[in-house]
C-alpha cells in the first residue's frame, strides 16, 4: 500500500469522481484508476461503486476511509514534527471567512512578513463550512471563523466576542441621532451579504428573534461592495465591529442599536489531532495580540 494511493482514494471519496479527483491530483484519469484498482486488489474489497460519471464510496470504502484520514495525518504531522526545527523557516497555512480576511487577518500577515521573516504564512479565505472541511482533510494549520461550530472533529479557542453595528451613509436620517432601537429599523431598505454568508445568517436570526422581517433590497458578495452600496444611500446594513476601517469615515457612519444588541463570535478552529508546530503556536500568539489592539482601537473610534 502506498501513500499516494491514499490520497488517490480520499480524492475520489471527497468529489464523488475520477475525473475530478484526478484533476484534484494532477494525474491522468486513467493512472488515477488503476492505483485505486491496485489499492482494492491488495485490500480485498471494492473500494467504490462505479455509478456511471459517479464514484460511490462502497460499505467497505467507507470503513476504510477514517483510517485512510488518520494514516495520512499521521504521516503529515510526522512531515511537520521533523521539520519544525527552530533555524529552519516556519510555513503555515491559515483560513479565514470574507468577514475576518480582509480586516482581521490581512494586516498581521503583512506585519510577520516584516517582524518575524521566519514565520512562512499561506492565507484562504472562503466560507465557514468550506474552512472547516480543509482543516479536516489537513490543507488549514487553523481557520477563523464565527461560531457556533458543532463539528466534534476540531478544537475551538474564542478569539473575540464583538458587536454588530447599524451602518448607514453621511446623508441617512439615522446619522445624526444618537439612539437607533430595533423598531427604528421595520421599514428600511437593507444591503446584506449573500445567503451563503455565516454573517447574513446571524443577522437573520437576529431580526427572527426580533419579530422583524427586514426587506433586503441589495445583496453582496463582498463587504466592500456592501459598504458602497449603503454610502450611497441605496440601503443600511449591519457589519461587525471589527469591519470598520478608519476610512469608513468620510463615508459611513456606525451606530449601536439599543436594547437587544447582537454580537458575534469569533473562533480559532484546529483539527483535535494535529500537531501544532512552532510556527502555528507563534502565530496564535500574534494573533491574540493582534485582535486585543484591534478591539482597544475600536473602542476608541467614535
Amino acid at each position: 500500500m502506498e501513500l499516494h494511493q491514499l490520497r488517490y482514494f480520499l480524492a475520489v471519496a471527497d468529489t464523488e469522481s475520477f475525473t475530478r479527483a484526478a484533476e484534484r491530483s494532477s494525474i491522468s484519469q486513467p493512472a488515477l484508476s488503476q492505483q485505486i484498482i491496485n489499492l482494492e486488489s491488495e485490500l480485498g474489497h471494492k473500494l467504490f461503486h462505479r455509478l456511471g460519471r459517479r464514484a460511490v464510496l462502497t460499505e467497505a470504502g467507507s470503513a476504510f476511509l477514517d483510517r485512510a484520514r488518520r494514516i495520512l495525518f499521521e504521516v503529515d504531522d510526522a512531515k511537520r514534527e521533523l521539520g519544525d526545527h527552530s533555524e529552519l523557516g516556519r510555513r503555515i497555512t491559515v483560513g479565514a471567512v470574507q468577514t475576518v480576511m480582509p480586516f482581521l487577518l490581512a494586516d498581521l500577515i503583512a506585519m510577520c512578513r516584516a517582524t518575524h521573516p521566519n514565520l512562512l504564512i499561506d492565507a484562504h479565505e472562503d466560507f465557514r463550512t468550506d474552512l472547516i472541511r480543509e482543516v479536516l482533510e489537513g490543507n488549514l494549520d487553523l481557520a477563523v471563523v464565527p461560531a457556533p461550530i458543532r463539528e466534534h472533529r476540531v478544537a475551538t479557542e474564542t478569539l473575540l466576542v464583538e458587536p454588530l453595528l447599524l451602518v448607514v451613509g453621511k446623508a441617512h436620517s439615522f446619522a445624526s441621532r444618537s439612539e437607533i432601537s430595533i423598531q427604528d429599523l421595520a421599514h428600511e431598505t437593507f444591503v446584506s451579504l449573500g445567503d451563503s454568508s455565516t454573517l447574513a445568517a446571524q443577522v437573520r436570526g437576529f431580526f427572527g428573534d426580533q419579530h422583524l422581517q427586514p426587506r433586503i433590497g441589495f445583496r453582496c458578495a463582498q463587504v466592500a461592495t456592501l459598504k458602497v452600496f449603503v454610502a450611497s444611500g441605496l440601503g443600511i446594513s449591519l457589519l461587525p465591529e471589527s469591519a470598520r476601517l478608519p476610512d469608513d469615515k468620510d463615508s459611513l457612519i456606525y451606530l449601536r442599536l439599543t436594547g437587544s444588541v447582537p454580537t458575534r463570535e469569533l473562533v480559532v478552529v484546529r483539527h483535535l489531532q494535529r500537531y501544532q508546530s512552532r510556527g502555528v503556536e507563534q502565530f496564535l500568539s500574534l494573533l491574540r495580540e493582534h485582535v486585543r489592539q484591534h478591539q482597544a482601537l475600536s473602542r476608541a473610534t467614535p
